[in-house]
């Protein structure tokens, strides 16, 4: 059962945003625990008195979380933290800011519909010419100093209108529930220590072949179809390594 906190409409952040956090709290203090299930979309959305669509986003981030996961025809579960694993993750940009008190923002270069190319049949796995996708670049800044460079794909659909609030802020997962008739599922994300190319030293305002960490992330849905693919560029000398271990997170 999930506890019916409050969710400020009024609020600059998101409200998919928010009840993401509000759930993903629940389960870390152990409320929602493993093997639990979640109420429906239907019961989440007549609880807090917001759409359907905002719930099946903030679940959809929950899910490339790993906090949760779904079974067809049956629900969405909690899931059981993995203790036995290293995860590392780069810290979300967003908290960590808020956490030292700067200000941020998330600047949009570019936001077009583009054909297959070679590389993106190939992670795709579509062989269509006449495929289309959502692309876009983001630049991610504190204190007016640019620290993420990232872009972006996900299968387009023509029935899905782009709306310009829906990219001020985009994750991959909530890209892909506006913009395509499916569901992800699941994430994988590679990381690897590179040094950076021309473009994303000029976008980010570093020397070139200065050290960065290069994460691609790719989307799945319920049947292992890649429907999101991504490549975030963080800078070396602004970003550190974590490994934490379950739901409780302490620093």
């Amino acid at each position: 059962m999930i506890h019916k906190e409050v969710i400020d409409k009024s609020s600059v952040i998101p409200i998919y945003y928010q009840l993401f956090k509000l759930i993903e709290e629940q389960i870390r203090r152990g409320d929602l625990k493993p093997g639990e299930s979640l109420p429906t979309e239907h019961e989440i959305s007549s609880r807090f008195e917001i759409s359907r669509m905002t719930v099946r986003r903030a679940i959809s981030e929950l899910v490339a979380a790993g906090m949760v996961y779904a079974q067809q025809g049956r629900g969405t579960f909690v899931a059981t933290p993995k203790l036995d694993n290293i995860i590392f993750e780069l810290n979300d940009f967003n908290e960590e800011i808020k956490k030292r008190g700067l200000n941020y923002k998330t600047t949009l270069l570019e936001a077009k519909i583009i054909r297959a190319n070679t590389e993106l049949k190939a992670k795709f796995q579509v062989d269509e010419e006449h495929k289309r996708f959502l692309y876009f670049r983001t630049v991610l800044s504190a204190e007016d100093e640019r620290l993420s460079y990232e872009v972006k794909y996900t299968i387009y659909s023509k029935s899905k209108p782009i709306l310009e609030s829906e990219l001020k802020d985009p994750s991959l997962p909530s890209l892909i529930v506006a913009h395509t008739e499916y569901m992800p599922m699941s994430s994988k994300k590679v990381l690897q220590v590179a040094a950076c190319t021309e473009e994303e030293a000029v976008i980010l305002g570093i020397a070139p072949n200065s050290p960065v960490f290069l994460i691609e992330q790719t989307i799945y849905d319920q049947d292992l179809k890649t429907v999101g693919w991504s490549k975030s560029v963080y800078r070396g000398d602004r970003y550190k390594l974590t490994s934490y271990d379950g739901w409780y997170k302490k620093d």
